[in-house]
């Protein structure tokens, strides 16, 4: 046996080819007769076989030992089969030659088989196996691209829902779908607490009305009682007590005719009655001498024509001296009032409105405004509103409604409006005596050309200010008096008297 390739061979002389045929009969055949084989060999092949030894332990092919060079057996031969005519070929009844015309009737035919003489010989009386037949190339499995076109498509859909969804609520919240509807709070209820302005104002509000006086003069007023009086400023109604009418509009928009029963313009008061008309409501008053700086106030007037209208703010000052008017030539319209301050905004308009403390209470009457000059056009609220203090006013209304004029205190004497110093200076620029014979002052021992600086303490810095300062009081009250007289400082008690001018 040939180890190198696994073949046995057979030989007959040294060096000399041996055949096939030769191997012995109880061996397989290996396959058909080699072509071109020599019929001188075919001859030869029983008696070489016969020459052949018959010991078992001698090498029948006379190989040499494993390793050794020597003779090798030829390569079987090489098989070469008929072609295989191609699937669907009509064949000839004799078996002979292939002829006329090919009629394909199934796949495209197989690779050609090849020998490989190296396999293993098939076994006896089998047929060699057919050769492995490649599968045809097609398209690639159908599952997986399915599986990815459905995967794919998926996405698409959630991604177009995503976009669509975003894109729809954009255009709702633009109202491209619909109207625009903005949020809004629902309507409260609820009763106003009578502490807030809107508490104030509500309970206010239907006592308080609208004046126009011949002339084109308007104002605001209150009503003081169901009897029909109306309190406001004496420089809204004009003409002279008992002689003016002016119209009177009410919160409800009702409008009649009324009558002033009497005004005082020094203290610029003045009271307006109405008869005929039911419903009125009243103002409460409240104490003006507990006014502190710093309470909260409302106050309520038609500037400007404007009925109706609600401000608020604080308490800025108390005792505030001030004057107002003076349009008239002789000064008869110069009002003199020790006044509460307020920022609540006061405008033309409000003149004679209420201004009311937390409560509701009526605590003063507007009456005027400081306001920056601007070449005498009608100015507004620069926050510096004054109002006349509602004691004073309830004095001064009691008055002119039970008698029809009003009466204020004085001392009985003549200040000098020349002075530049401070204090007032008692004297005369006439030749009228400065002091009042039998007057207050003159009783408290005042003389002419003293200098008065303080009223109960309370500084004086000049003529209006004291004017101011006794009229804050009522007739018959005791004031002290501070005065300087050569260089001396005096106090002297004066008991306030009485005038029923303006």
């Amino acid at each position: 046996m040939d180890k190198g390739n696994g073949v046995e061979r057979r030989s007959t002389a040294p060096g000399g080819w041996g055949s096939p045929e030769g191997v012995s009969a109880d061996r397989p055949a290996a396959g058909p007769e080699p072509v071109g084989l020599a019929k001188g060999a075919e001859a030869a092949r029983p008696a070489e076989a016969s020459a052949a030894p018959d010991d078992p332990a001698e090498d029948p092919y006379g190989t040499p030992p494993y390793g050794q060079p020597g003779p090798w057996a030829p390569a079987p031969p090489v098989q070469r089969p008929d072609p295989t005519p191609p699937a669907g070929t009509r064949l000839p009844a004799d078996g002979g030659s292939l002829g006329g015309q090919a009629v394909l009737a199934g796949p495209p035919p197989a690779a050609p088989h090849r020998y490989d003489p190296w396999a293993v010989p098939p076994a006896a009386g089998l047929p060699p196996a057919a050769p492995a037949v490649a599968a045809p190339a097609g398209p690639p499995p159908a599952r997986p691209r399915a599986a990815a076109l459905l995967a794919g498509a998926a996405l698409v859909a959630l991604l177009a829902g995503v976009i669509g969804g975003v894109v729809g609520v954009q255009l709702e919240r633009n109202g491209a779908f619909s109207d625009v509807r903005l949020p809004q709070s629902p309507v409260d209820s609820s009763a106003t607490p009578s502490g807030s302005i809107s508490g104030i104002a509500s309970a206010l509000l239907p006592g308080v009305v609208t004046l126009h006086a011949p002339g084109g003069s308007s104002g605001t007023g209150f009503v003081l009682d169901e009897r029909g009086h109306i309190l406001t400023n004496a420089h809204v109604v004009g003409g002279g007590a008992g002689s003016g009418t002016v119209e009177v509009t009410f919160s409800s928009g009702d409008t009649v005719r009324g009558s002033v029963v009497g005004r005082h313009r020094g203290y610029d008061l003045a009271v307006v009655r109405v008869d005929g008309v039911a419903g009125l409501t009243p103002l409460g008053l409240g104490n003006s001498d507990g006014v502190r700086v710093g309470d909260p106030v409302v106050a309520i007037g038609s500037p400007f024509g404007l009925a109706g209208t609600v401000t608020s703010g604080i308490i800025s000052a108390t005792e505030r001296p001030i004057t107002a008017g003076g349009e008239q030539a002789d000064g008869s319209d110069i009002s003199y009032v020790n006044a509460l301050q307020t920022d609540a905004p006061i405008n033309p308009g409000n003149s004679g409105g209420p201004l009311a403390d937390a409560d509701g209470r009526v605590i003063g009457v507007n009456s005027a405004i400081r306001s920056v000059d601007n070449g005498g056009l009608e100015a507004g609220s620069v926050g510096l509103g004054f109002a006349i203090p509602i004691n004073q006013a309830k004095d001064v209304a009691e008055q002119l409604i039970n008698t029809g004029r009003a009466t204020h205190p004085v001392i009985g004497v003549t200040l000098d409006t020349r002075h530049t110093g401070t204090g007032a200076r008692v004297g005369s620029s006439t030749d009228d005596p400065a002091v009042v014979p039998g007057g207050p002052a003159d009783e408290a021992g005042v003389r002419d050309g003293d200098v008065i600086t303080a009223v109960d303490g309370d500084r004086v810095r000049d003529a209006d200010e004291l004017i101011i300062r006794i009229r804050s009081h009522r007739p018959g009250d005791e004031l002290v008096l501070t005065v300087e007289r050569d260089g001396r400082e005096l106090e002297l008690t004066a008991v306030l008297g009485e005038s029923d001018g303006d």
